[in-house]
């Protein structure tokens, strides 16, 4: 006959045979006694079992862990087919009991038997995880009753569970089936502290070890700080038991966590280091002209168009392509002139001063310059030796008609602007920045630009120019990025959006969630060792994904709180007297 004793431990599992043999005594009742004489809730357990009911229960036990898997993934889904399965080796087991068997076992198979069944018919998983627990309850207490059932299987309690919150398992990582996938490692190993009634005041034990080697400053309520007192006792306005604060707590704010109170509230750490830190500054912008490609048409002198060549806005040009004809008096008369000094030149080759009248040609065909007739018309004009009367006015550069003020027959005056002429080859972006990432941004960084209107394609340039003052009423910097445009796909007044990628080389960095607002100060909680937590102020520069970068107050290698940190900065509240926040 094997026997269970209280020095066999289940593999990661802690005190998991004192957690089943409470668990066992909790099924049978207090005083109950076996048929042998002992107590139910001894510290060892004669088992009696014969092999083949062993077998059946180690079956029981597989086929448990196939609903327990199916919970923890919140599936509800054949869950009904292995709980009557289960149903049914148990309820054979019950034939297979011994001619003696110990007090209570057929009551415990009957209700395991009973709780799978309502699990097979639970219409949600609530329902099912309640029968779930309760099936639980008296399986470990089954399997106390042979240390055989105890190999390989490792038991964990869920404090955020109401009820019995324990559950049994081949993995030694929790996978919680009352939590399911919200909370799915929330789960400690199974102990006696957790299980028994008479160990519930074990954490508050627990805590006054942890201070016994400092100095108590007080006593106080961590529902209301107000109360202090010098002894401990219980508050007089909810009568909880006070906390002890220390000396050292009261004066850095360094608080006192056990391992057990951590998972209660979820603290998690991670470690501050050096990384690669690219701060991605999003911003908005506007497709617009290059400015240095735009030209205007304009006269010198006044006239009237007779034939207008390019009649249309959006019209591509050529340089030197004709736009329209303009008849204009004053043009009229200084080409008169000219011929009038070509005429003279030519008289004065047979004479003494044969290069007498070169400067009045000179004189006439730079006054015919000025008024941006081109070399080659003047040319033409001195082979046809008569005046125009329309005059061809051409185009100064390539490009497309963006702007038209004329209509044939339309009198025009010096200064006015005929023509706005626009290369879209290449264009600028120019993207409004926020003024507080504007200290980020130099020219010849990388810029990534998209168009909504565009899906999937994306142009690359370089920050050529940052302006240098804001836009008063949006309070954004301007800054010009340059991109080639041969397709004409970026048309000006289109929007798009900007990435801007700021490498900064490697930078300590923090993350984000580990860093608490207390007014203007930064803070997060160093983990220090030995349950000891610590506000350390610091102080933080650009925000780098989920990091923040740290310009001072931590260490590469320190480990600061990232979950949970929140309770914890409740509890150094209470407990300080820095003032820190």
């Amino acid at each position: 006959m094997s026997t269970l004793r209280n020095n066999r431990v289940w593999p990661a599992g802690g005190l998991f045979a004192l957690a089943v043999l409470v668990a066992f005594t909790t099924a049978c009742g207090p005083g109950e006694r076996r048929a042998d004489g002992g107590s139910a809730g001894g510290g060892a357990v004669d088992s009696g079992l014969p092999r083949p009911l062993v077998e059946t229960l180690e079956s029981a036990l597989h086929r448990y862990e196939r609903c327990r898997t199916r919970l923890a993934a919140d599936r509800l889904e054949g869950l009904d087919r292995e709980a009557s399965h289960l149903a049914e080796i148990l309820r054979a087991a019950r034939l297979q009991a011994p001619q003696a068997p110990p007090e209570n076992f057929g009551k415990l198979l009957e209700e395991a038997a009973n709780a799978s069944s309502s699990m097979a018919g639970a219409a949600d998983l609530e329902s099912a995880r309640e029968a779930f627990a309760e099936l639980s309850r008296t399986l470990m207490a089954l399997a106390a009753l042979d240390p055989s059932l105890a190999e390989g299987r490792h038991a964990f309690s869920c404090p955020m569970t109401a009820g019995f919150d324990k559950w049994i398992q081949p993995s030694p990582e929790p996978e919680n089936p009352y939590m399911g996938q919200a909370m799915s490692t929330c789960g400690v190993p199974a102990d006696r502290d957790l299980v028994d009634p008479a160990a519930g005041s074990a954490v508050h034990a627990h805590a006054h070890e942890l201070h016994a080697a400092e100095d108590i400053a007080f006593y106080t309520c961590s529902m209301h700080p107000s109360v202090r007192k010098q002894e401990p006792g219980t508050c007089p306005i909810c009568s909880m038991d006070l906390t002890p604060v220390t000396r050292r707590e009261s004066e850095t704010g360094v608080i006192l966590m056990d391992d057990r109170r951590r998972q209660l509230i979820g603290v998690r750490t991670a470690p501050v280091e050096d990384r690669l830190v690219t701060v991605r500054v999003r911003a908005v912008g506007r497709v617009a002209y290059d400015e240095r490609r735009l030209a205007d048409v304009t006269l010198k002198n006044r006239g009237w168009i007779n034939t207008l060549h390019v009649d249309e806005p959006g019209q591509r040009v050529e340089r030197g392509e004709t736009l329209f004809t303009l008849y204009s008096p004053e043009l009229y008369a200084a080409q008169e002139e000219f011929l009038t000094a070509l005429a003279s030149q030519r008289a004065a080759r047979g004479t003494s001063a044969p290069d007498r009248a070169d400067y009045l040609v000179e004189a006439a065909r730079q006054r015919l310059r000025l008024w941006d007739i081109r070399d080659w018309q003047i040319d033409r004009l001195a082979e046809a030796g008569l005046p125009l009367d329309d005059i061809p006015i051409v185009s100064p550069v390539t490009g497309y008609v963006v702007e038209k003020n004329v209509v044939e027959g339309t009198a025009v005056v010096a200064g006015a602007r005929l023509y706005r002429i626009a290369g879209l080859e290449r264009v600028w972006i120019e993207a409004e920045v926020y003024e507080s990432d504007l200290p980020l941004i130099e020219a010849g960084q990388q810029a990534t630009v998209d168009l909504p209107y565009l899906p999937g394609r994306t142009f690359r340039g370089r920050v050529s120019f940052v302006y240098p003052y804001l836009e008063p009423g949006s309070r954004t910097g301007r800054v010009r990025i340059e991109l080639e445009n041969p397709e004409l796909q970026l048309k000006p007044d289109m929007y798009a959006g900007v990435t801007l990628a700021i490498d900064r080389g490697s930078r300590l960095v923090v993350p984000v969630e580990a860093v608490l607002y207390a007014g203007p100060r930064r803070l997060v909680f160093v983990d220090l060792g030995e349950g000891r937590l610590k506000p350390q102020e610091i102080q933080v520069g650009v925000r780098s994904g989920d990091h923040y970068e740290v310009l001072a107050g931590l260490e590469a290698g320190d480990m600061v709180v990232t979950s949970g940190n929140f309770l914890v900065a409740a509890e150094s509240r209470l407990k300080s007297a820095t003032g820190m926040w």
